[in-house]
């Protein structure tokens, strides 16, 4: 068996039970186009008890040939602003890195990317990271710097600019 077709034997998989659940906490997933495999939509329901509670954003999963050897990457569609997510939409979240040692010593070989990691564990990370970024590895500089000393004002108005704009498209 190729690496391809075992990948997407997996990715079947994953997609046949997140389908079968009556309800999932906190996203939502799909194929983006039904005749490819490795690449997902996802729809992140904002956090309740956070700036980005009623917010609906869009994402994109995109899967390589030698998953789950490797992680997909994840870029939010939707505009959200967060000190984890890049201006362009670009996830940056420990368990999407690359397996194995950071070559600048910061994240430990167990917080990144490993195999048994599923689509819902990605996105249950991606839901937890939006209730509690890291700051100290941000994506997006000038969020972070908001999160740590405008948290209530600046950073909130910017967030919820985003949850009302998300909201729009429903």
């Amino acid at each position: 068996m190729t690496t391809t077709s075992a990948a997407s034997m997996l990715l079947q998989k994953q997609l046949k039970e997140l389908q079968s659940r009556s309800s999932l906490d906190g996203f939502s997933a799909g194929l983006k186009d039904d005749d490819d495999i490795f690449k997902w939509e996802v729809m992140i329901f904002g956090p309740t008890n956070t700036f980005y509670e009623g917010g609906f954003f869009k994402a994109e999963l995109v899967f390589p040939q030698n998953f789950p050897s490797s992680p997909p990457k994840m870029k939010f569609v939707s505009e959200i602003w967060h000190p984890n997510i890049s201006k362009e939409g670009e996830v940056c979240i420990s368990i999407l890195h690359e397996p194995g040692d950071d070559k600048w010593g910061y994240e430990q070989a167990s917080e990144r990317w490993r195999p048994v990691h599923t689509v819902e564990s990605i996105l249950i990370s991606v839901i937890s990271m939006l209730s509690s970024p890291n700051d100290e590895s941000p994506a997006n500089v000038d969020a972070a710097k908001e999160w740590r000393t405008e948290y209530n004002t600046t950073f909130k108005r910017n967030v919820r600019k985003c949850v009302t704009k998300s909201q729009e498209f429903l």
